[in-house]
């Protein structure tokens, strides 16, 4: 009875850890660029049409907060926004998936075998490592930034985070600030002119 005491209080408290840490540290960024587009020629910038999160034919609350947080970032960092003929588009889109981390973690007991040499029972310890699992959904930000007289894409980010049950719209609000803003404090680029 004990050991699956112990094995349910190690759960949580691992589940526990993994959700403080994923808090705590903010969404996993990652990015990545053409080698070969000239960053130097851009500046001014547009939304490409249609949005990929917008493909339905409407916007969301959501889309609306990240359309104004990648206009705070791209002004920002000095570029002009052009309604059309822009030299750098921004695209964006969101995703949701289902996640299943597993990890392993060591663990010790003590087993009670019977000596007949000694007429005794004698405790031997054994260790061993034991695989926990845990299912969870993440979800994944993408803005890319796309060449608007080659129509390539030059650069691309993304903020992956787990997703957690139950929020609130204004702690959704609050992740997608957190999401635009860690993705584009990855982005080395300035307007020209700048």
């Amino acid at each position: 009875m004990l050991r699956p005491l112990r094995l349910l209080a190690a759960t949580i408290l691992m589940t526990s850890l993994l959700g403080l840490t994923a808090c705590a540290s903010g969404p996993a960024v990652r990015t990545d660029h053409d080698p070969t587009a000239n960053f130097g020629q851009y500046q001014t910038w547009g939304f490409y049409q249609p949005i990929a999160m917008e493909q339905s034919g409407y916007s969301s609350w959501i889309s609306e907060r990240i359309r104004a947080d990648v206009q705070k970032e791209m002004e920002a960092r000095g570029y002009r926004f052009a309604t059309s003929g822009a030299d750098l588009l921004v695209n964006f889109q969101g995703v949701v998936e289902d996640k299943t981390a597993v990890w392993t973690v060591p663990r010790s007991d003590t087993e009670w075998f019977y000596s007949y040499r000694h007429k005794a029972y004698v405790a031997v310890p054994i260790w061993y490592d034991e695989t926990q699992v845990s299912r969870y959904k993440e979800g994944t930000l993408t803005v890319d930034l796309v060449d608007g007289k080659r129509n390539r894409m030059v650069w691309t980010g993304s903020a992956s985070n787990p997703v957690r049950s139950k929020q609130k719209p204004e702690q959704k609000l609050s992740e997608i600030d957190a999401a635009i803003t860690g993705i584009f404090a990855k982005y080395p680029h300035k307007a020209s002119g700048m």
